[in-house]
Order: structure tokens, then C-alpha cells, then sequence
């Protein structure tokens, strides 16, 4: 009996320091796991390797000899995975309940190392309450959460979750995040609604890379619209933009200078049925002013001239960039319409009531009248939401709004006056600005015409002078004695004194200075005196823009570039690549230095063509033009190029537009390209290594395709 019972003892024993040893171990591995855990401290205490021992021994041996090795208060069991996973979600739940972001954060990670994403509910309230912190780092931290989820279940990701973290990012100025939120939506084929997408795009369109980013999203967004609609699906208008989208990405593709761009998503306009209102034709205005395209600007005209009278300040850009145009193409006669037509347009208008359907919208063409199958834009000239978010910073260089008129600035009239002086028709310049002095009200004071005539005498153009105030003499319009008195003065201080003398008799003739003898008159004229009073006036701001006109004159893009670009955009619309080329040609025999106009729009008509070929010789010509310093290229032209080299296949020149990307730090939308990349090659040498390859070609052709699909992150 001794002998047994002792060795039950000595079994029992070892069997209590191999589980004690046990215990120690599991003990050592639950303290590691819980580490970040808040209750860690209550959870340890209360989970000592002794009491589970006891408790697990005291549970499978029943011995009544061995009551003894047992401890006098019998523990309760505690499961460590039970435990741990309760605690955190505890602590999860009370962090986001507080508004402890980091405390909620850390609770997640630590959930999510042992047993994956917490319930459905947890997990949404953590991505909103990042979503609604100030602080961009959790912004960020929220967008990563996002894509995690996608990785590994995406079914978690609600409709108004990601609407609302793409707003909080494109409010922080997170652009880029913005646009991958954005773009998931779109993977899913819906996006924010319509006045929240308005807000993120507002945000978004702050900075350049927002501006960049939106409309090329913007761009897909169409392009998912269009595809819906194909298939009839009922979610198509749910995403198709509305015009208010549109204005806010096209304004800022003017200030940003991305002409290109935004002549792209003018294009798209009537695609997806979108209206031109009286904000989209002012942008459009600019967009075409920028792009040096004339002819298009030219379709709105008769459309506006008919708006009513509330409405003629906000056209005042319009008119402007038409003016600047006509100035380009150095066709000063039009210009001269223009402003004649811009002083009678007060009288012409009609009354908002008047109008019977001023509502109604027009269809304006794009490219050209003579395009069986052209694009037709939908307008309403009379349409403006007074309540838009809009604000357009519209440029005042050759128009300006004063006394409910539209009148032409200094600049302006600088640019009329030296045109006409140029091909020597004084006397048409001389009925213009009568014409306009008219429009402006009373003649009683012709102060336009005597600005013009003492910036002339100003600049030494004293004949150009006299001939002015001939005609305005002919035409019984009032001039004042200054104006004789300042011709006569520079006159004689040029010792031109046969002039003098004509022009005596004719203020005698003008019933001037009757109270003065000829000697008198020009006593006073030679007087020291007068000449320096006369010299000491300051010159006129007419006379300084007069100035600065013939200076920056020599600098600007000859006439005859932007009526070849006009013809090239034509032909490349109208798909005649032949007679675009020898447009091309033609540009290059007169030693006429390419635009990146010039370029985009071959570019475009050889892509509508698909003969990406002839694209990666025009890469050539470009790449001289851009070594020789002549040509700025743009990211615009950078991105149409690299597309099309994505398209056909050429990812050696596609290398090549990315190395001149990274040199001159240009951020690069790498969600396109890889979106592009997969949709036209992408199973392209998935598995076949450059040593593989049959050929040398070949060898360096996947070599080119391995470090683009590095790039974009497909690998």
C-alpha cells in the first residue's frame, strides 16, 4: 500500500512540473500576444501558469489522496483566445466611441494580427472616423485601410463610406488618395453623387496635380457613362456629370495652362449629352483663345450677341478672347468689327423679357460646319446658376465692363492703332474711333480720340496724328485746343515748321485761339517754358501699352502659324491626314517654328487613324524641336503621346516620354497608364523572360515592357 501510494506521488509530481513547465510557456506566449493590449495587467494577474495548471490538473485527476497538490480555491477556466479577442473589441469599441483615433488604431491592428478584420460594423465606424479627422496622416491611414479591404474583403466596402473619405481627402488637399477612392468607386461603376462629386472636384481642382487628376477621372467617368448607356443599364444617369462638373475642371485646366486637356473634355461634352451654359462658354472661350482656335470661338458669336442686357458683363471674357484672337491672326479688320459691334450691342439687345424662350438650347458645331457626322454641342446662352460654386477669375486685357458698356482698353486700342499704322489706312482707323466715341456717349468731349492723338504725337508719329485730327475735323466732331496746341508744340520742337504753319491756319480755320496772333502762338509754342511743361507730362497709359505693343510684337508667334494650325485642326478632325501633312510641310519650308498645337493636332489625327507608327516619327521631330530649346512641350502633348506609344505598342518610346517625364519633375497619373496597359496588353510577355526571346529585338522589347509594368506597379 506505501509502495503504491508512493509511487502515484512520484508520477503525480512529474506530471505537475511537465504541466508547470507547459504553463510558464503558454503563459510567456499570451503576455507576447497581448502586449498592446489595455486590460493586460487585470488578464495576467488573473491568469497565472499555477491556477491553469492546478485547475486543468484538478479537473482530469480526481484522486482523494492527492486533494493536498490542489489548490484550496478552485479556479475558473479562462480561454486565452476568448479572452484576447473580447478585450480588443472592447477596447476597439470604446475608442471609437470616444473619438480616440489612436487608440482605435492600434486596437484594430492588434485584432486584426490574431483573428483578421472585426465585424462588419466595427470596421466601418474605424474608416469614418478617420475619415472625418483633421489630421492627414489618419486621412491617409484611412485610404490604405480602404485598399486593404479591397484585398481581402471587399465586401465590406459600403457605397457611402468611400463617398465620404474622398470628400475629407480632396478637402485636405490629398489629391492623389482622392482620386484612388475615386476611382474604386468607378472600378464598382458608380460614384459620389452628383453635388458631393461637385464638392470633391471643387477641392480637388485647387492645385495643379488635382487639376490633372480630375480630368482625367472626369475623363473616365464619361467613358463609364457611355458604356452603361450602351448597355441600357438604369445607373447610367446616376453617373453621367453634370455641367457644373465640367466648369469646374475646364476653369481650372485655363489656370492651370492645360489647353489640350480641356479641349478634350469640351469634345466630350456632347458625347454624353451634357449643356453648355453661359459659365461653360466663357471657359470654352478661353480654352479655344489658348489653343489659338479662331474658327471655333467664332460659332458662339451669333448665339451671344442675342443674350439680354443682365447678361452682357458676364460675357465680357468672351468678347475678350474673340478680340485676342483677331490680334493673333493679325486680321485687324475683324477686330475692328468686333468693336464696333461690342459699342452697338447695348442698343441691339433685348430685354430678358422680350425673349420668348430664352431657356431654349442651341446647337453649336464642333470642328466644322462642312463634318457630315460632327460633334454638336447643346447651349443655353441665357442660362446661369446664381447659385454655382463657380467663381471664374476671367483675365481683363482687351475689354473691360465700365458704365454698363463694354469698351476696349488702353491695350486695345494700342493694338488697333498699330495694326492700322502698319498697312497705312489712317483714315479707317480715324472713322473707327469716331464710330466708337459715338457708341460711348456724348461728343461734346471727344477724349478717345484726343487719348489716341496725344499717344501718337508721344511716340513721335506726328503725321499719324495730324491725319486723325483731319478726319475727326471732316466728321464736325469738337476738338479741343490742348490738342492742337500739343501738335503745334512738337511741330516746332521738330523744327518742322511748314507744318506748323498749316496747322495754324487750321486752328484759325477751327475757330481756335482767335484771341492770340499767329506770333503769339508760336511765341508761346517756342517758349522754354511751355516746352518743358509740355515735355514733363507724363505719358499716357496709351502711349506705354503703344510702346509695349511694338515690343512684345517681335517676340509673338507669327500670324501665319495660327492660320496653319487652323487648317491642320481642321483636317486632322475631318481625318484628311494627307492634306494635314503637307500643312506640316509647309510649316517647316517657311521655317516656321511648331507649336505644341501643331503637334497635339497631328498627334490626334494619326491616333484617330490608329497609325501609331507615323506617331513615333513625329516623336522626332518633336524631340529636335525640344533639344534646339525652341519648343516648351507640355504635359498635355507628354501624355497624348505616351497613350498612343501604350496603344501600339511601342514601349520603347513609351520609356522614353517617361524618362522626360522624371527629368522634368512632372507628376505622372500611373492609374492611367496601367489602366490603358491592361486594357489593350495584358497578358503581353506575362512569362516570358528577356532570355527567352527569339529575337534580339524581341529581348529588348520585353525588357521594355518589364520596367513599364515595374512603373505603373503591375509587378
Amino acid at each position: 500500500m506505501a509502495l503504491s501510494l508512493t509511487r502515484e506521488i512520484l508520477v503525480h509530481s512529474r506530471f505537475i512540473r511537465s504541466s508547470s513547465s507547459r504553463g510558464r510557456v503558454v503563459s510567456t506566449i499570451q503576455t507576447a500576444t497581448l502586449r498592446s493590449v489595455s486590460d493586460r495587467e487585470f488578464i495576467l494577474s488573473n491568469s497565472s501558469p499555477t491556477l491553469l495548471v492546478s485547475g486543468v490538473f484538478h479537473k482530469q485527476y480526481q484522486n482523494p489522496s492527492l486533494q493536498q497538490f490542489s489548490t484550496t480555491i478552485k479556479p475558473e477556466r479562462i480561454s486565452w483566445e476568448g479572452s484576447s479577442h473580447a478585450v480588443l473589441l472592447r477596447k476597439l469599441e470604446n475608442a471609437l466611441k470616444d473619438h480616440q483615433v489612436d487608440e482605435a488604431w492600434e486596437a484594430f491592428n492588434d485584432f486584426k494580427s490574431l483573428y483578421g478584420f472585426p465585424e462588419h460594423s466595427l470596421v466601418s465606424r474605424l474608416v469614418t472616423e478617420l475619415s472625418y479627422s483633421s489630421n492627414s496622416h489618419w486621412l491617409q491611414k484611412a485610404c490604405d485601410l480602404v485598399f486593404l479591404i479591397v484585398k481581402e474583403k471587399s465586401n465590406l466596402l459600403q457605397h457611402g463610406l468611400l463617398t465620404t473619405l474622398s470628400l475629407s481627402l480632396a478637402r485636405a488637399q490629398l489629391p492623389v488618395p482622392a482620386s484612388m477612392i475615386l476611382r474604386l468607386m468607378l472600378e464598382k461603376e458608380s460614384v459620389p453623387s452628383m453635388n458631393v462629386l461637385c464638392l470633391v472636384v471643387l477641392h480637388m481642382v485647387k492645385t495643379d496635380i488635382g487639376t490633372y487628376l480630375a480630368s482625367n477621372i472626369l475623363v473616365e467617368i464619361c467613358d463609364c457613362f457611355q458604356h452603361l448607356s450602351e448597355n441600357r443599364a438604369n445607373r447610367a444617369k446616376q453617373i453621367r456629370p453634370d455641367t457644373m462638373i465640367f466648369n469646374l475642371v475646364l476653369d481650372a485646366c485655363v489656370r492651370f495652362g492645360s489647353s489640350l486637356k480641356g479641349q478634350q473634355l469640351i469634345e466630350l461634352m456632347p458625347c454624353i449629352g451634357v449643356i453648355a451654359d453661359a459659365q461653360s462658354m466663357v471657359i470654352i472661350a478661353r480654352i479655344h483663345e489658348m489653343n489659338g482656335q479662331r474658327d471655333e470661338i467664332k460659332k458662339f458669336k451669333d448665339h451671344i450677341d442675342r443674350i439680354s442686357i443682365p447678361l452682357v458683363r458676364h460675357y465680357r471674357q468672351f468678347y475678350d478672347s474673340l478680340l485676342s484672337l483677331h490680334f493673333k491672326f493679325n486680321d485687324i479688320e475683324a477686330a475692328a468689327r468686333l468693336a464696333l459691334d461690342m459699342c452697338r450691342i447695348r442698343k441691339s439687345l433685348p430685354n430678358q423679357k422680350d425673349n420668348k424662350d430664352p431657356q431654349k438650347p442651341c446647337l453649336v458645331a464642333i470642328a466644322s460646319h462642312n463634318l457630315k457626322a460632327g460633334l454638336k454641342i447643346h447651349i443655353v446662352p441665357e442660362l446661369l446658376q446664381k447659385d454655382s460654386v463657380l467663381k471664374v477669375e476671367s483675365k481683363q486685357e482687351l475689354v473691360i465692363f465700365r458704365n454698363a458698356k463694354l469698351v476696349l482698353s488702353n491695350r486695345a486700342l494700342a493694338k488697333l492703332i498699330n495694326g492700322y499704322k502698319k498697312v497705312g489706312k489712317i483714315s479707317e482707323l480715324s472713322w473707327i474711333l469716331i464710330t466708337i466715341q459715338k457708341g460711348l456717349g456724348s461728343l461734346k468731349e471727344a477724349s478717345l480720340c484726343s487719348d489716341v492723338i496725344d499717344a501718337c504725337i508721344h511716340l513721335g508719329w506726328l503725321e499719324t496724328a495730324h491725319d486723325i485730327l483731319d478726319d475727326i475735323e471732316l466728321a464736325g466732331v469738337p476738338m479741343g485746343l490742348i490738342t492742337y496746341m500739343s501738335l503745334l508744340t512738337a511741330y516746332y520742337k521738330g523744327r518742322m515748321f511748314r507744318e506748323a504753319k498749316a496747322l495754324l491756319r487750321q486752328m484759325r480755320k477751327a475757330d481756335l485761339a482767335l484771341d492770340m496772333s499767329d506770333e503769339m502762338l508760336v511765341s508761346t509754342c517756342r517758349s522754354e517754358v511751355y516746352t518743358k511743361a509740355s515735355s514733363s507730362i507724363q505719358i499716357s497709359d496709351l502711349a506705354e501699352c503703344l510702346v509695349w505693343e511694338m515690343r512684345e510684337e517681335d517676340q509673338a508667334i507669327p500670324p501665319l502659324a495660327y492660320e496653319l494650325n487652323s487648317s491642320m485642326y481642321f483636317f486632322c478632325k475631318a481625318k484628311m491626314i494627307g492634306d494635314a501633312l503637307k500643312t506640316y510641310r509647309r510649316i517647316q519650308e517657311m521655317k516656321i517654328q511648331p507649336t505644341v498645337q501643331t503637334f497635339a493636332y497631328l498627334v490626334h489625327g494619326y491616333s484617330s487613324m490608329e497609325m501609331y507608327r507615323e506617331i513615333t516619327i513625329l516623336w522626332g521631330d518633336i524631340k529636335r524641336n525640344m533639344e534646339s530649346g525652341n519648343l516648351v512641350i507640355s504635359r498635355d502633348l507628354f501624355e497624348l503621346l505616351l497613350l498612343n506609344f501604350l496603344r501600339g505598342g511601342y514601349f520603347e518610346r513609351v520609356m522614353e516620354v517617361v524618362d522626360h517625364l522624371r527629368q522634368r519633375n512632372m507628376y505622372t497619373d500611373k492609374w492611367m497608364y496601367k489602366r490603358e496597359f491592361l486594357k489593350f496588353h495584358k497578358d503581353l510577355y506575362r512569362n516570358l523572360k528577356a532570355s527567352k526571346a527569339r529575337t534580339e529585338a524581341q529581348s529588348k522589347r520585353v525588357e521594355f515592357v518589364r520596367a513599364f509594368r515595374k512603373w505603373v506597379g503591375i509587378d
